[in-house]
């Protein structure tokens, strides 16, 4: 069985958020450094230590902002920001801009899925991702074929 999407496109906001998730995910450790020096206070009584954890952590934040905020201006990812119907079967995920021009993607490029309520995020690296709102399949038979072909391929439990 195939599975043929709705025609749906990934809005900036939308991909500036999954991806902040997805790194902030990713690299989570990062946030104890902030924590490590903000505990530093407990010996030495002054507030410069919770200054500085503070504006790490906000430049830390700014600096991967800044990156995926320049995702979305380069001319080369644009095609990711386009509207595109999705082909989904058990060997391959096929991201179609129209009848003639697609790209296929094998199962074993995407490391993993997050499901949320509303939509499903597969995500390719710490920049890339593919994000299928559940609104975009034409039927609840289809999300549970693309449910069960996450499963058989360990992408989600």
């Amino acid at each position: 069985m195939i599975i043929k999407t709705k025609k749906t496109k990934l809005e900036n906001k939308t991909y500036i958020r999954q991806a902040l998730i997805n790194v902030n995910l990713e690299l989570w450790w990062v946030w104890l450094i902030p924590l490590g020096i903000s505990a530093l206070t407990f010996f030495y009584t002054t507030v410069w230590f919770i200054i500085i954890a503070v504006v790490l952590s906000l430049l830390y934040l700014l600096f991967w902002l800044a990156q995926f905020i320049a995702v979305t201006q380069l001319e080369q990812n644009k095609v990711m920001f386009e509207k595109m119907t999705y082909e989904i079967d058990s060997r391959q995920i096929i991201m179609k801009l129209n009848t003639k021009q697609g790209m296929p993607m094998n199962w074993d490029m995407i490391k993993k899925v997050r499901t949320g309520k509303e939509a499903y995020t597969l995500i390719l690296s710490k920049a890339q991702l593919i994000y299928l709102p559940k609104k975009a399949f034409n039927s609840d038979n289809e999300i549970k074929f693309f449910e069960s072909i996450l499963k058989r391929k360990s992408l989600i439990k």
